[in-house]
């Protein structure tokens, strides 16, 4: 597994490295400059042919920006360090771990994006990830196990149904011999009686186990990770409890007790594939005679859909009119704005008010700058403005339902709540939090007067910051 992060400068004359490092650069497309140094306009993940191994570029927001301008992973490493994850690496086991998780994460957000926006022009896409007995590559990603699972589940419902018929074929027939010898017969007429019949005893049966735990671990898939794999078939599943037994290493342990009971190569298949969910470094074989890849060329437009669907979009459908704030007539484009509670009359639920968000995303560290603030500042100027001529010259019905900025009788106006959001994952989990930046400037002001909140010329913008994990 190779990990390459978003728009780093990496050093084509690094020996070590550099057999990797031109190869990812043939295969991307991408240039050298004078330096001998490249870097990738990507994130997402690709397998690699020549190097028979996948590859992972991850978004930039793992990476600190240091003393001396210094570029870190996780705040400690160079990421040329970390590049393949096979060799001896300085990464911990959690952060081993989490960097396994956060690219299943990531490919997720791409696919919703792409499922969702069929007509964008910054996804590219091909994906072949099945096992075959055909060419083979070894690869030990989480993301090549989930895929695979998540194809077999789909390749192989006619197996599935011919297993289980199988296994339950006969079972309730009843046993006479049995039946007459054990047990005591009544006579109705001329008619014998048996009250306690002996059906066949069921033996365990080591198909119906394998499926059990593949199912179960499918359930898993569609909890954990959101994916779509669907359950057709009418199988008990692990309880939530006796699962985690099994992620603990109890499923690897009971999967080598029933390794050698399968003769189909299917459920030799099925096997493997269990297996390597709950082992994620034993090989599988993956068929690759194409290339497989999701990536996106502009990732921070796939963040800054991700804020508006969680702040903005669904409050949208409801008043198209909010698209004029949106797509403003200067030809300005507002990330995110929608209606909320009012900040300084928190009893009257109906009272709102515009907020206007726009999204960052910066490598940790990087501060904003004054044209993003400005042009924060002309967005609310220009959504007053079209407040103002929405009710002095709008018609009842367009006013329906939108919020008065001005007061007639004091002529002051209503703050207009203005915000930053941007990204950080300076942790390894996912943390349901948003805070205040811990930058320097956590706050920019633009007034004519000091002490005078409501007046059209007086502005605040605030930073915050939020876990990256938390938002995909």
């Amino acid at each position: 597994m190779r990990i390459l992060i978003e728009e780093y400068q990496y050093t084509l004359n690094d020996e070590e490295r550099q057999s990797d490092l031109k190869c990812i650069l043939k295969e991307l497309g991408g240039l050298e400059d004078v330096e001998g140094k490249f870097c990738v306009n990507y994130v997402g993940y690709y397998y690699s042919a020549q190097l028979r191994d996948c590859v992972f570029i991850l978004p930039k927001v793992l990476i600190t920006i240091g003393e001396n301008k210094k570029e870190l992973v996780f705040g400690e490493y160079r990421p040329e360090d970390i590049i393949n994850l096979e060799k001896s690496t300085p990464l911990k086991e959690e952060q081993r771990k989490f960097i396994y998780e956060f690219a299943v994460w990531i490919y997720r957000a791409i696919d919703v994006y792409r499922t969702k926006n069929r007509k964008n022009k910054i996804i590219y896409y091909k994906h072949i990830a099945e096992i075959s007995k055909g060419q083979r590559r070894v690869s030990n990603t989480f993301l090549d196990v989930l895929l695979s699972l998540i194809q077999f589940n789909k390749d192989n419902q006619n197996f599935f149904f011919f297993t289980l018929k199988n296994l339950h074929s006969g079972l309730n027939k009843i046993n006479w011999t049995r039946t007459i010898t054990k047990s005591q017969a009544f006579v109705d007429g001329d008619t014998p009686m048996y009250l306690d019949p002996v059906n066949k005893r069921r033996q365990v049966n080591f198909d119906e186990e394998l499926l059990v735990i593949y199912f179960s671990i499918l359930n898993y898939i569609n909890d954990k990770y959101g994916f779509a794999a669907e359950i057709n078939v009418n199988i008990p599943i692990l309880t939530k409890k006796h699962f985690e037994n099994y992620l603990r290493g109890m499923g690897k342990m009971r999967l080598h007790q029933i390794k050698y009971k399968y003769f189909s190569d299917k459920a030799i298949q099925l096997w493997e594939l269990c297996y390597a969910f709950f082992e994620r470094s034993h090989k599988i074989t993956i068929f690759s005679e194409l290339q497989e890849y999701l990536l996106a060329k502009n990732f921070n437009i796939v963040f800054e859909a991700m804020i508006d669907e969680l702040l903005g979009d669904q409050i949208q459908d409801k008043d198209k009119r909010l698209k004029e704030l949106k797509e403003q007539p200067d030809g300005k484009l507002v990330d995110h704005i929608y209606q909320w509670q009012d900040l300084t009359n928190n009893e009257e639920e109906d009272n709102k008010v515009y907020y206007i968000g726009d999204s960052k995303y910066y490598k940790r560290g990087t501060l904003i700058g004054r044209e993003s603030v400005y042009k924060q500042f002309t967005y609310a100027r220009n959504v007053i403005q079209w407040n103002l001529d929405l009710f002095n010259d709008g018609t009842t019905e367009e006013q329906n339902g939108h919020v008065i900025l001005r007061d007639d009788l004091t002529e002051g106006y209503n703050v207009i709540p203005n915000f930053f959001i941007s990204a950080q994952q300076n942790t390894l989990k996912k943390e349901d939090d948003i805070h205040l930046t811990d930058k320097k400037e956590k706050y920019y002001f633009s007034r004519q007067f000091e002490n005078r909140l409501f007046d059209r010329d007086t502005f605040l913008i605030a930073h915050y910051d939020v876990n990256f994990l938390f938002i995909v």
